[in-house]
């Protein structure tokens, strides 16, 4: 029979295994993932420049944007606007310099998105994801659907192989002179899975 007598090709292999590769990657668990408002739902102007990350990256990192806090889809997507426009404008970065933004509703807003290079801690760009809450959280904390939100983030960056299963959380003070994620946001970060205290400024 002909199948008997089939020898693939080495490049016939190579083809299959790729294939293989992102059918288990996109085959992820929906239910590991948040919502997330994609660029387009937000109204993201286009990027300048992108430039994209090894696969899986290795850390983590928690910010808070120090703007005002929102629950309503509406209110949050001109505050994401609004950070994408400084960081264009003022900054003169590429694009929104965060990977992904979390609203006090507990949706998820794609900045930059998954596997590609952001501004958000110097040194660590390339090598990150950068997560930021949108709100000020030094004296209080954000919501509870906003930090479970997190939480799937990180499994479904997992899942997905964005993330490094052996990641490491850091709070963006311990990689950069800044005040983010703020205090109350800091502490807790501190007993989340994954955290690394190891480093200081």
């Amino acid at each position: 029979m002909f199948w008997l007598e089939f020898k693939p090709s080495l490049a016939t292999l190579v083809v299959l295994l790729l294939v293989s590769t992102f059918t288990d990657v996109s085959a992820a668990d929906p239910a590991d993932c948040p919502k997330i408002i994609k660029r387009e739902q937000w109204g993201a102007l286009k990027s300048t420049n992108v430039t994209y990350q090894v696969m899986p990256v290795q850390y983590v990192v928690i910010h808070h944007t120090a703007t005002v806090t929102c629950d309503e889809m509406p209110i949050c997507k001109n505050i994401v606007r609004s950070i994408q426009d400084a960081h264009q404008s003022m900054n003169k970065w590429s694009d929104i310099g965060y990977n992904f933004l979390i609203a006090n509703g507990g949706n998820v807003y794609e900045g930059i998105g998954w596997h590609r290079v952001g501004a958000h801690t110097r040194g660590y760009n390339s090598k990150s994801i950068g997560i930021a809450f949108i709100g000020d959280f030094s004296e209080e904390l954000p919501t509870v659907k906003a930090l479970r939100a997190a939480g799937k983030m990180l499994r479904c960056g997992v899942a997905l192989g964005e993330l490094d299963p052996e990641y490491m959380l850091y709070g963006a003070r311990q990689l950069s002179a800044t005040a983010s994620p703020g205090d109350a946001l800091y502490a807790d970060i501190q007993d989340w899975d994954h955290f690394d205290a190891s480093k200081r400024l």
